[in-house]
């Protein structure tokens, strides 16, 4: 995509804080949410509506649906990173804190170096990259043991924490789906898609995991509403819009610096509106992975100012 096109500077600073503060803020509205709605019921209204109004937008312009395999691929992708990647997320929201998991997710960068085998060639031949990647598995390992020790965790946090882990694999993994088969429609539409789709398998879930019996519309809290109102609105709508439009008039090794500032934004917001506290260990494990992060990036924003300085 060009990076060229002398975008707004107002609409790029506009689009960045909505990235940084409006998804590292979800993190907490996801566990306000959680006090009225259980968590795949949350996500399969979340995504229907979001899923829906985005669909609408695409009829009312007259785009065309992509073919059937690209369908069904699209289908996986939001299937695999909405309900695999967020889906994990309101569920170990439910045995530890908004913060917690934002900082786990912070990890997601070293995840997709991993598993995007297409680049291994290109990525392990990079010292900078090797060695983010080692600094940052180690964050990822301090952060949970030292939480251990200090706050006497029970063996659900752990699960919850090695969960989110997992729900990070399965969103990188949607990821490359996606970007291998994108297809001629446009980003929006495939969107649309791609929530529709995670939104029937997470009430499946739901379905299943007998979320739907307990479950009463009456008597959930104004609270819970708000949360939900905000990740439709600001997280599922404002915020992924902006991030698609930064993809085509900014550089992406620009715009994956959200992965640093969403872990922070989450802590302060659990700290002064939650009461969530994070130990002293865990914070040390946190500064690792956003160092380990920095390393795996710094091939790319060099490469960014250079093209910046050549034009």
């Amino acid at each position: 995509m060009p990076y060229s096109n002398a975008p707004s500077r107002l609409l790029i600073v506009l689009s960045f804080a909505a990235v940084y503060i409006i998804w590292g803020s979800t993190y907490l509205a996801v566990r306000f949410a959680l006090t009225g709605f259980p968590p795949f019921i949350l996500v399969a209204m979340r995504y229907l509506v979001a899923g829906l109004l985005m669909l609408a937008f695409c009829i009312l312009k007259r785009e065309r649906f992509p073919n059937l395999p690209v369908f069904g691929l699209q289908a996986l992708s939001g299937i695999l990173m909405l309900v695999g990647g967020t889906g994990m997320v309101a569920w170990a929201e439910q045995y530890i804190t908004s913060g917690q998991v934002a900082v786990l997710i912070a990890a997601q960068p070293l995840w997709f170096l991993l598993l995007d085998k297409a680049n291994w060639r290109k990525y392990f031949s990079d010292k900078f990259i090797i060695s983010g990647l080692l600094i940052g598995f180690i964050g990822i390992v301090l952060f949970i043991n030292m939480g251990e020790h200090e706050a006497k965790q029970s063996s659900m946090k752990l699960i919850a924490m090695i969960g989110v882990q997992i729900g990070a694999m399965l969103w990188v993994v949607g990821s490359l789906v996606t970007k291998k088969h994108k297809g001629s429609s446009s980003v929006i539409m495939n969107s649309s898609i791609q929530l529709v789709a995670a939104s029937l398998f997470s009430a499946l879930i739901a379905f299943c995991a007998g979320e739907f019996y307990a479950f009463k519309i009456d008597t959930i809290p104004l609270n819970a509403w708000l949360g939900m109102a905000f990740l439709i609105t600001f997280g599922s709508l404002i915020a992924y819009v902006a991030y698609i439009w930064l993809l085509g008039h900014v550089a992406p090794a620009l715009i994956s610096t959200y992965t640093y500032v969403n872990p922070v934004v989450a802590v302060i917001l659990g700290w002064l509106m939650a009461d969530e506290k994070l130990y002293s260990g865990q914070l040390l494990g946190l500064a690792v992975i956003l160092i380990g992060i920095l390393l795996v990036n710094v091939t790319g924003y060099k490469q960014a100012l250079s093209k910046k300085q050549a034009v």
